[in-house]
């Protein structure tokens, strides 16, 4: 059977590349508003090191904003992580939606705006910074169910739901629990698989109850997803629009043929997303 396959159309394509766009400007704000709170830090430090007893007489005041620059630093620097994660799940987007070169060249954008977003982007991704922070984040997915590509070949790749039990932050690998129950092949039992996968093999899934975060793929995309009733992801296109984030998809899988056709599929927003680059299946 030939798989499913769709494309966005020019509309759709212009929504997308516009949304990276004010994704791309939110990012830039946030490296700004980072300065500026370093540069406040920064100022604090130097008073502190030319008049050491200003300390002593008002020790407290002091520490207290220290303590809310540190805290407005994380939080834009976690803000960062989050707009670049959105930003490369809109680039994966347009790059499945099989936008044409023609289509691209419509958008009018200046060489300034380019050398910008390339200049955010890199940032995010290669920012020393920025890299302790997806650390981080990945540390933060213990306990969680995550999207994990268990097994890969010439053929196909396996990708099942699993939960996360450890992080370790000096070999980036998780450590992950399948906790659908398998057969032993040589037995009767029921058995729990762990793996140990690098960063690579994970999507993190959207947050349940934060549909507003969570990554909108338009109709004719293809994304990877998990199949009603199982704990597997498949590969398959959105066959319809939706009007709200928190609603479902509603999809058509991959070699899911019923009586020479695809049947429809409703999967929760958050079980839903961006299909892998050279995804085999």
């Amino acid at each position: 059977m030939s798989s499913s396959a769709g494309g966005g159309g020019a509309g759709g394509g212009g929504l997308d590349i516009a949304s990276l766009l004010d994704k791309a400007k939110e990012l830039d704000q946030l490296k700004k508003d980072q300065d500026d709170v370093v540069a406040e830090i920064n100022k604090i430090h130097k008073k502190i090191l030319a008049s050491p007893e200003m300390v002593d007489k008002s020790v407290d005041a002091i520490l207290l904003k220290l303590r809310g620059l540190y805290t407005r630093a994380k939080e834009l620097s976690e803000s960062e992580i989050s707009a670049s994660t959105a930003l490369i799940g809109l680039l994966d987007g347009l790059l499945q939606s099989g936008a044409s070169t023609a289509q691209r060249k419509k958008i009018e954008i200046g060489e300034q705006k380019k050398k910008r977003i390339k200049s955010d982007t890199d940032t995010a991704r290669f920012s020393a910074a920025s890299m302790r922070n997806q650390l981080d984040q990945a540390a933060n997915l213990k306990g969680e169910q995550v999207a994990a590509r268990v097994k890969s070949d010439d053929e196909k790749d396996e990708w099942f739901v699993v939960k996360v039990i450890h992080f370790d932050k000096e070999t980036k690998e998780y450590e992950v629990l399948d906790e659908e129950p398998g057969d032993d092949e040589e037995s009767t039992q029921k058995f729990e698989r762990k793996y140990k996968l690098p960063m690579s093999c994970i999507i993190p899934f959207p947050k349940k109850g934060d549909a507003s975060s969570a990554p909108d793929f338009g109709q004719g995309r293809q994304v990877l997803a998990v199949y009603p009733g199982t704990t597997a992801l498949y590969r398959a296109t959105v066959a319809s629009h939706r009007k709200r984030k928190s609603d479902d998809y509603i999809l058509e899988f991959d070699d899911d043929e019923e009586d020479g056709s695809l049947p429809q599929r409703a999967v929760p927003f958050y079980r839903v997303v961006a299909l892998p680059e050279g995804h085999r299946q």
